[in-house]
């Protein structure tokens, strides 16, 4: 038994090298040379970028990403998963190797006379204690696949998590700018309503000794009505956004029905990076975690069509048993109680009317549909990429021109107050161009958001932060 046992494991294992089912090669893919615009940074530039949110130079920004990698429900969740594929490999590695159990049986027969041939009946004891040794030869490769699938199952889910976590701090960067932006266009709205409460102070004493008519009155009166109506749902915008980043960081609800303070940090403070580091179309591939989660999953269902194959073959199996056996139990560990026992067995199916070919089916149309998945996920970064791109470029040429846009109507307010003191233009055309500088200051706060969350959707959409090479 020492000496058979060990040379029917080893020559099972020379055997057992071969596993049917196709072996996985990556999708041929058309990539394009490089990307449409200019605006990377080079090589050199990226061991700054590993935490790219930070290129924005804001504490407040900095602290709240550090929370919610820590506390985001939707983060807690993937590392539940993780550790469900975690645990499904160590299963799936455990399966590839012998188990060896334990048998420890006491029994006591009676047989009737009439079985016995001297017609007398008995009464036998029988304790028996033993190793037993089971063993699967994987001579397809079954198991293999299977641990195989496993193990791309758990990079499906460790991409899987990273992806989230890129997600989820590019949310929280998106969302930290709107409520930045939303804060300061309610301040462009509380100083113009000081202004136009001034406006209608001036008015109504001008009004009251008969230096102005009741229309211009009116007119400061509903302009500064018009205004102070905007104040109720800009405010309420602030405390939806706060209550929005309190999610994604994962305050709790005690916390989220407190006040929220997110620090007191103006838009324009909000450091505005030159671009972003080079990053060659090809290397996209494997900078994007939602890409190689979704190539994982491809390995996963291509092994599945192997594990497949392989059940329609018989199965071997090896057993073996070495222990010891007597009718008392004090004679156990003696010499003459030793007993072993050697068993192979060989089964597989013979009329399964359809089964295993279904299975076969089944497995491959679920590996179509995993490279389907995975070039569409391709296809969605490359096209998220480009739009990026356009954007980032679209949102600096907007706050440069919007920025143009509000020093001109700064300008011709002045103007326009000055030549209404002296008389030469009516309230009318003052009013006009307070109206549009509100408007053009509150167009331009939200261009600045518009350009910073340009930038962040880029760092994204390129995968998020850059590993410096070792």
């Amino acid at each position: 038994m020492r000496k058979v046992l060990p040379a029917l494991l080893l020559s099972t294992a020379l055997i057992a090298g071969c596993a049917v089912g196709p072996d996985y090669r990556a999708p041929a893919l058309d990539l394009p040379d490089e990307w449409p615009e200019h605006v990377l940074l080079s090589d050199e530039a990226r061991a700054d970028w590993q935490q790219w949110w930070r290129q924005f130079e804001d504490p407040h920004l900095d602290a709240l990403v550090a929370r919610a990698v820590d506390d985001n429900l939707e983060l807690r969740l993937q590392l539940a998963r993780i550790q469900e594929a975690r645990a499904r490999l160590g299963l799936a590695r455990a399966e590839q190797l012998p188990s060896v159990n334990a048998q420890a049986e006491a029994a006591r027969e009676r047989t009737p006379g009439a079985a016995s041939p001297l017609g007398q009946s008995s009464t036998d004891n029988l304790f028996s204690l033993a190793g037993v040794l089971d063993y699967e030869l994987d001579l397809w490769g079954r198991l293999a696949r299977e641990r195989e699938a496993s193990e791309a199952l758990l990079e499906q889910s460790l991409f899987a998590h990273d992806a989230v976590r890129l997600n989820v701090i590019a949310d929280v960067v998106a969302t930290y700018f709107d409520l930045r932006s939303a804060e300061r266009q309610l301040r462009i709205t509380e100083a113009t309503v000081a202004s136009r409460e001034e406006t209608f102070r001036l008015e109504q004493l001008r009004f009251d000794v008969g230096e102005s008519d009741e229309l211009a009155l009116r007119q400061a009166q509903s302009e500064l009505e018009s205004t102070l109506a905007q104040l109720p749902g800009q405010r309420e915008r602030v405390r939806m956004l706060e209550g929005a980043l309190a999610l994604l960081v994962g305050m709790s609800p005690a916390e989220l029905m407190g006040e929220l303070d997110y620090g007191d940090n103006d838009l324009e403070a909000i450091a505005l990076p030159d671009g972003v580091p080079a990053v060659l179309p090809s290397e996209l591939l494997s900078r994007r975690p939602d890409i190689r989660s979704a190539e994982a999953g491809l390995v996963a269902a291509n092994a599945g069509i192997g594990v497949a194959e392989a059940s329609r073959l018989p199965r071997f199996n090896l057993g073996g048993l070495l222990g010891t056996a007597a009718g008392d139990a004090g004679d156990l560990f003696t010499s003459a109680a030793g007993t072993w026992g050697l068993s192979a067995t060989v089964m597989g199916p013979l009329f399964d009317f359809g089964r295993s070919a279904s299975r076969i089916e089944t497995a491959e149309a679920l590996a179509e549909q995993a490279e389907v998945q995975y070039r569409a996920t391709v296809a969605q970064a490359f096209n998220e990429v480009r739009n990026a791109l356009v954007s980032y470029e679209a949102s600096g040429e907007r706050v440069e021109a919007i920025g143009r846009q509000v020093a001109a109507f700064e300008r011709t307010l002045e103007l326009a107050e000055v030549r209404y003191r002296e008389g030469f233009v009516g309230f009318i055309e003052l009013l006009d161009a307070q109206r549009a500088l509100l408007a053009a200051e509150l167009a331009l706060s939200e261009a600045m958001r518009d350009r910073l969350t340009a930038t962040a959707t880029l760092f994204k959409a390129l995968g998020g932060g850059w590993q410096v090479e070792g």
